[in-house]
């Protein structure tokens, strides 16, 4: 509607539809009348299971699914990755901005486990998970091989909620630099503006404590109780 009157299609009448200075006035913010549904997420204790089941799995499918949970980045961004966008020897991955959500460039580091992967995958499409015909993997592939294959009652995009909670929970590092590492943004315009680091070094150390936890071994110690 905005769009319409900038272009005149309605004349000098207001936008009737338009919420702020408007039909805020006179009705319930949407937030007070409509439950807010977040996205199934797996607990995070319950990724290193979760990983050690898709390490036993062949393909392009699996592979991806664990970049994707090593990275804490979204389905599209996963799937739309390219071998121009790695740097192996910097161990770094580099999304272009018409990529990001956010429209910014965003640079991940890449941990151990993750460069891992990485030196399995074959050379054989410039996409690094490639479906049929070389083209990149589809994400409604990669859910049908997480739903049917895996039983996954979760989203994909819920593993970066796994990460988030497991940083909040599990680690010492500030909250802004979990939030980078998701490529959020922090804090206000003009924080922003005068912040001239995206926290790299720190990020890397970071991802690099997730991919360990992401490998942590199932335990299978018996619990013996301790007599009084």
């Amino acid at each position: 509607m905005n769009w319409a009157q900038t272009r005149g299609y309605r004349g000098n009448e207001p936008n009737p539809a338009r919420w702020k200075g408007h039909l805020a006035n006179i009705l319930p913010a949407p937030r007070k009348v409509a439950t807010v549904a977040h996205l199934a997420a797996m607990p995070y204790a319950d990724v290193p299971s979760f990983m050690a089941m898709l390490r036993k799995r062949t393909g392009v499918s699996p592979i991806a699914l664990q970049f994707l949970v090593l990275t804490a980045c979204r389905t599209s961004e996963v799937l739309g990755a390219r071998w121009g966008e790695i740097d192996l020897t910097a161990a770094a991955w580099t999304i272009p901005g018409n990529r990001m959500k956010a429209g910014v460039a965003h640079r991940i580091p890449l941990s151990e486990p993750a460069m891992r992967l990485l030196r399995e995958l074959p050379r054989e499409s410039s996409h690094l998970f490639p479906g049929r015909n070389l083209s990149r993997l589809t994400e409604t592939a990669l859910y049908k091989f997480a739903r049917n294959q895996l039983g996954c009652q979760f989203t994909v995009h819920g593993f970066r909620s796994a990460f988030r909670d497991w940083a909040a929970e599990r680690t010492n590092y500030p909250s802004e630099v979990a939030e980078m590492a998701l490529a959020h943004r922090v804090g206000s315009q003009v924080e922003n503006a005068y912040r001239r680091t995206d926290m790299f070094e720190r990020r890397r150390r970071l991802m690099a404590d997730w991919g360990a936890f992401c490998e942590t071994p199932a335990s299978s110690a018996e619990v013996i109780p301790i007599r009084a």
